[in-house]
């Protein structure tokens, strides 16, 4: 049976339902069902006052929980009540996917490499904000650097005929890194990164996903005299289970897409306290 929310020749059926109870006051409290950080409280806190909740308890933003932990405690009428179990945890369960899968690359990578999200930038711009707090909240960062930079990706790359006239277009930009996408598309990989350091680059993203690709560059970059002139990034792919291998490579930046921006929900549910 489908829960009662829907509204029918403009009365609300909930109001005829909660009739004998609706001057009463009510607890209720949000508990944890997963193991992760607990983000979005404060969009939480917002609409709960806006439903006229009284706020009892809540967690802190960021923080961890464990199954069983409560999140918030709230009190007020039936239907408020009702409303807060439809409103509450869609502020709060997919952010904290998001920063509980950060929290795990960022754990596993420990000083070195630096994890980035940039996928951010794929979602609905209403999405957008929310996506790069939650990141933010996990420990990593939503920008390859954060320094003022300019990114210049494979469509620039493309655009502007090649590695070396893209970056000479961006030679009078004083104040700001250079970053590159290379992937292999004029020429071996580990060739476009010797154009692109030569050429004034500062991070060099090889976004293939293909480590031996890394690998390649690394060693011609080492092999030139290249290497400290430059950061390398890596991305494409990359799963949790890869940074076993990574952590031992020299690579400075990973930029993880999809395990952090496609992350389940943290779930979490609403019980009402027995009167």
């Amino acid at each position: 049976m489908d829960k009662p929310s829907s509204k029918t020749a403009g009365r609300d059926i909930r109001d005829e339902i909660l009739l004998s109870v609706a001057e009463k006051t009510l607890t209720a409290r949000i508990i944890a069902e997963d193991e992760g950080l607990v983000v979005g409280i404060r969009a939480m806190e917002g609409a709960a006052r806006h439903l006229g909740l009284l706020i009892r308890h809540v967690a802190e933003e960021g923080s961890s929980v464990k199954p069983g932990d409560e999140i918030a405690r709230f009190e007020g009428r039936p239907k408020q009540i009702v409303m807060a179990e439809e409103q509450l945890m869609g502020l709060m369960a997919k952010p904290s996917g998001i920063a509980t899968a950060t929290r795990r690359f960022v754990d596993k990578a420990g000083e070195r490499p630096r994890i980035v999200s940039g996928a951010w930038k794929k979602m609905p711009p209403d999405q957008k904000e929310m996506i790069r707090r939650a990141v933010v909240q996990g420990g990593a960062s939503c920008r390859m650097t954060n320094q003022p930079f300019l990114y210049l990706d494979k469509n620039y790359v493309r655009m502007l005929g090649g590695i070396r006239p893209c970056l000479n277009a961006m030679s009078g930009f004083n104040g700001y890194l250079r970053v590159v996408q290379i992937r292999g598309d004029y020429g071996h990989i580990d060739l476009e990164a010797v154009e692109a350091v030569e050429h004034g680059a500062d991070i060099v993203f090889i976004d293939t996903g293909q480590i031996n690709d890394l690998s390649t560059v690394i060693a011609k970059l080492k092999g030139m005299g290249y290497r400290e002139r430059v950061k390398i990034a890596f991305g494409g792919g990359v799963q949790l289970e890869d940074l076993d291998t990574l952590k031992g490579m020299d690579v400075d930046i990973l930029d993880i897409g999809r395990p952090i921006i496609d992350a389940p929900l943290l779930d979490m549910k609403m019980e009402v306290i027995p009167i």
